[in-house]
């Protein structure tokens, strides 16, 4: 399987371009493919054409709209293989772990184009003869920016959620991962999509950001990523009045209390910081451990951190792939540097291999000090912090210190110490007992600087429409 070749997709037509953007393969630093770069005008052709799609496509049934989208969702299944693969060859993420990114795609596919079904609305009665009908309809055009780390499952998100409220949508997936957000678009136009419903965009960020943000044609923006990127756009929107639905870094902590199995919870905690070599925004980083338990948890951790597999994500035996980009590889040392300098722990990892890629072991710090700079900023990586906590006091509020708050974890089999954990946790999501905090079914998405609006669950379309309240009097009414 070759890695596909990609183009804009612009009302309907696959689009090329002269200039192109070259697609690394993190783990060995080989070029694999080229994207086109969209010029101004291809820009303006998107917008444009998303008005054209967006008259068409909210007008058609919901169920039409379903059909339509549930035949994608079975193509991305059918091509589960081959969309792997890509995803692999430009991620560096574990075959296993695409081919589960494809399958969680298209469940959210299926789950928002079915919630497109039961967007109903509600009739209040004023009086005899006047009731109020109170519609949701779709918001109209929106601007879509998803990340590298997740480039099946982030796009579809947006994908899936605006099409299924009846919006057209314009697209830009990160230009170092492109195959996902290209094989979702394939399989839209494959399944009947009308021209211009959905449009994708690769080029200059910040170009096509602008642009899109400063069309009177676009009416929303929605975006994950980073704090410092989502701040810029959330005050562009800010200023031309548009909602944005943001989804933005986190530094999740986990909280291991006194009675929880340390070697049990251990074990788990290692699959899950494994998972896409830690660079994930709900990636549990900071272990606040209980002390009578610290340095059992510490052991086993660091026993099975050194069992990890490192590796080419097309390797059998592969668990923790490249790191997506040098510059995350860059960002990880400077982190454990520092944390080294300070006084941590290193108990396993923190070398760089030599070779291509760019590769970094799964790395685990224990009893960091306060000033380092990791326990600071996420690192977005294969880098686990283990610090012990007296009280659970002490652990809560360390737990919520941060200004962000997307997902956090906590292990205990006390009834009282769930209840207090759920109320307490500044986070969007809790995990209890579990590494589990997202699914096609539940709510997603941050408070503080984690960002606002969620993705998923019984509210996914919310975002994307507007409510108009229509009054209506049974007959012509005469002011007396």
């Amino acid at each position: 399987m070759n890695y596909p070749e990609i183009k804009l997709l612009i009302d309907g037509q696959w689009v090329a371009s002269e200039k192109s953007i070259a697609v690394i393969n993190p783990a060995t630093e080989a070029v694999v493919g080229h994207i086109p770069h969209a010029s101004a005008a291809d820009i303006a052709n998107a917008i444009a054409g998303a008005a054209r799609g967006l008259r068409v496509w909210k007008r058609m049934a919901p169920a039409e709209r379903a059909a339509i989208l549930l035949k994608a969702a079975q193509l991305m299944r059918a091509r589960e293989a081959r969309i792997a693969h890509a995803t692999v060859l430009e991620q560096g993420k574990s075959l296993a772990a695409a081919a589960f990114e494809v399958r969680r795609a298209a469940a959210i596919l299926e789950w928002d184009a079915n919630q497109g079904l039961r967007q109903y609305g509600q009739v209040v009665p004023l009086g005899p003869e006047l009731r109020c009908m109170v519609r949701r309809e779709p918001i109209g055009v929106v601007a879509g920016f998803a990340p590298w780390n997740a480039p099946i499952g982030s796009p579809m998100r947006k994908i899936a959620a605006a099409l299924s409220a009846g919006c057209a949508l314009i697209l830009k997936p990160a230009e170092e991962t492109p195959a996902g957000a290209f094989h979702i678009a394939q399989a839209l136009v494959d399944a009947g999509l009308p021209p211009g419903v959905l449009n994708v965009l690769f080029g200059d960020p910040g170009e096509i950001s602008r642009t899109l943000v400063e069309s009177d044609g676009v009416r929303m923006l929605t975006f994950t990523g980073s704090v410092a990127v989502g701040r810029q756009l959330a005050q562009m929107a800010a200023a031309r009045l548009k909602p944005c639905l943001l989804e933005l870094g986190g530094h999740a902590p986990v909280i291991v209390c006194a009675d929880a199995d340390p070697v049990a919870v251990a074990r788990l905690a290692v699959r899950a910081k494994a998972n896409n070599t830690g660079q994930i925004c709900v990636s549990p980083t900071r272990f606040l451990v209980a002390e009578n338990i610290f340095e059992a948890f510490v052991q086993a951790f660091a026993e099975q951190a050194r069992a990890v597999a490192c590796g080419d994500g097309l390797a059998p035996d592969t668990h923790i792939g490249p790191l997506t980009n040098a510059r995350r590889r860059q960002d990880i040392e400077r982190l454990v540097d520092d944390a080294r300098t300070r006084g941590a722990r290193v108990l396993c990892g923190g070398e760089r291999p030599p070779g291509k890629g760019y590769f970094y072991p799964l790395t685990v710090l224990a009893d960091v000090p306060e000033g380092a700079q990791v326990l600071r900023e996420e690192p977005f990586g294969p880098i686990a912090i283990i610090n012990r906590f007296a009280q659970l006091d002490d652990a809560i509020a360390q737990a919520n210190a941060l200004n962000v708050g997307l997902a956090a974890y906590a292990f205990s089999n006390n009834a009282d110490v769930q209840e207090r954990l759920a109320a307490e946790i500044e986070a969007g999501s809790l995990a209890i007992n579990t590494f589990t905090v997202s699914s096609a079914e539940t709510p997603f998405g941050g408070i503080k600087d984690s960002g606002f609006g969620r993705e998923g669950g019984a509210h996914s379309l919310d975002a994307y429409t507007v409510i108009k309240s229509v009054m209506q009097a049974s007959h012509a009414q005469v002011l007396a």
